[in-house]
């Protein structure tokens, strides 16, 4: 019988993790640590959502800062480029 590391981001929390075995689990300490980067990303730009748009409640903050971390790299080239944002996803990642 084999054994297998997997790693999580501390962040999601290991119960977490088990339940969405499949986004949350990784193979790799490196594929850990990005997703922690993009759950601190995550957790500020909620903090910076919630300063800037009022009356947003926390869980839609999150959900829609979490959106924004995930596709960190979309929304960075698009910053030169609006129309990728809208894009569908084939060419948005051209």
């Amino acid at each position: 019988m084999a054994v297998k590391a997997l790693y999580y981001s501390e962040r999601d929390g290991l119960e977490m993790a088990l339940k969405n075995a499949d986004k949350m689990l990784f193979s790799s300490k490196a594929e850990a640590d990005a997703r922690d980067r993009i759950l601190e990303l995550s957790e500020e730009v909620t903090v910076f959502l919630q300063k800037r748009v009022e009356g947003l409640s926390e869980e839609l903050a999150e959900q829609c800062a979490l959106a924004i971390a995930e596709e960190k790299d979309l929304f960075a080239r698009a910053l030169k480029k609006p129309e990728l944002l809208n894009q569908p996803e084939e060419k948005a990642g051209e």
